[in-house]
């Protein structure tokens, strides 16, 4: 029987949607990944077994390199963590926890800095570029910064993500105006949009693929992303040259006496709201016991 290796580029509906050589196809999953409770995420690679012209059933999903639960999608190269200089304001939190996530995945961050036409964005790049990260400042509306964020989706998977209203989908109409994705109207009294995208799909742009994804909250990555307290100092990449250099042996970097993590700090060398976060974060992943996520 005739079987195609595929990309999984939308979920919908109990269907997948997987590009083959083929064509496209509309599949469902097979019963067996049901029984051993594994769910096809967008960005699998699958094989596929054709039912009729473009049906088909998914019989097996290759290893996976990582994957996100919230948004589900799967193989991603980067994480393009999209923030607005303005409506809404930047949640740095919010935007740490996301970007911890991301090195916890072994998926390459990289920050989108939108609105720039409405308000300069410098200092949100500085702090990021201080921590080691490529940022890339547009405005959608002008045009501006739109060619140089092209040119890093040739030839890779990435996920756009961030809080909603803080202009994914306007970015990717500008990257490639023939997706004419739905925008939000930003309520100026609540300050964001409402919820435009409803399920994670694989757009052609830019000789790679990018996938647009719902905007979810910090308790939706605090429900579906488990960074223990361990583990937390290095998803924070600035850090890493600091630990080596701490006194004690565990230093949770958040009072220690002789922390190098926090002298850098003090330096000018890690920027006050990337700590601000790691504290945070630390905080709540005291309160995690390992037995009650046995997965992680």
């Amino acid at each position: 029987m005739t079987e195609y290796e595929g990309l999984i580029v939308k979920a919908l509906g109990g269907f997948y949607y997987v590009r083959t050589q083929a064509g496209l196809f509309a599949c469902r999953a097979r019963g067996l990944f049901r029984k051993e409770e594994i769910s096809p995420y967008v960005g699998d690679r699958v094989t596929v077994e054709p039912t009729e012209e473009d049906r088909g059933f998914i019989t097996a999903i290759s290893p996976r390199k990582n994957h996100l639960i919230r948004p589900p999608v799967a193989n991603i190269d980067q994480l393009m963590m999209v923030v607005s200089t303005t409506q809404p304001k930047p949640n740095y939190l919010v935007l740490d926890k996301l970007i911890a996530v991301a090195e916890y995945k072994e998926i390459t961050p990289v920050l989108v800095v939108t609105k720039e036409d409405l308000e300069e964005g410098q200092e949100i790049a500085e702090i990021y570029r201080l921590a080691g990260y490529e940022v890339y400042t547009v405005s959608s509306t002008l045009g501006t910064g739109i060619e140089a964020v092209r040119k890093a989706l040739k030839g890779k998977i990435t996920a756009f993500t961030g809080n909603t209203g803080v202009g994914k989908s306007s970015l990717l109409n500008a990257l490639q105006p023939d997706l004419e994705l739905a925008t939000a109207h930003i309520s100026q009294k609540l300050g964001r949009g409402r919820h435009t995208t409803r399920h994670v799909e694989l757009y052609e742009v830019a000789g790679g693929y990018v996938a647009d994804t719902p905007g979810f909250s910090a308790v939706e990555l605090d429900s579906f992303e488990i960074i223990f307290k361990d583990q937390l100092q290095y998803c924070f990449k600035e850090f890493e040259e600091y630990i080596p250099s701490c006194r004690f042996t565990g230093c949770s970097h958040t009072k220690e006496k002789g922390c190098a993590v926090l002298q850098a700090a003090q330096e000018g060398k890690i920027a006050p709201s990337r700590l601000e976060s790691y504290h945070a974060m630390y905080e709540d992943a005291k309160k995690l016991n390992e037995w009650e996520h046995p997965s992680r």
